[in-house]
């Protein structure tokens, strides 16, 4: 089969089979149903560490943990789920939400969309221990 061929192939079969997942809507990002939907994502993650509050975003592709260790996020990367333990990381304002800068070469930065509420709240809520959310 002549090389030129085989690559026209490749790329077309690539390019079909990336066009049939984003039709089926399999290339939405994750988002959460409920509270009870963000827990179990951290509990898949963090099992030692179970969450004891909740705080989802306003567009539910975030939320914030509070476990009896500290503070916490799960955040969609794709179509699943990410989480990690908030100590030591640099939070910052930035105008789409807040950019957490995390200690861990895996996830260096996540960049949150929140509204402005939730902007100006999270970052106490971070900080907090045994706060309302």
């Amino acid at each position: 089969m002549p090389l030129g061929l085989l690559l026209t192939l490749v790329i077309g079969g690539i390019a079909g089979i990336a066009l049939a997942l984003h039709l089926l809507g399999l290339s939405r990002q994750h988002r959460f149903d409920d509270v009870a939907d963000a827990a179990r994502a951290w509990d898949r993650e963090c099992p030692e560490d179970p969450a004891l509050r909740v705080t989802l975003s306003h567009d539910r592709h975030a939320a914030l943990i509070e476990t009896a260790r500290g503070h916490g996020i799960v955040w969609p990367m794709g179509a699943d789920t990410t989480a990690r333990d908030l100590s030591g990381a640099r939070i910052t304002r930035t105008r789409a939400g807040l950019r957490i800068d995390l200690p861990d070469f895996t996830a260096p930065h996540v960049h949150l969309h929140l509204d402005a509420a939730e902007a100006d709240r999270w970052p106490q809520l971070m900080t907090a221990t045994g706060g309302a959310a």
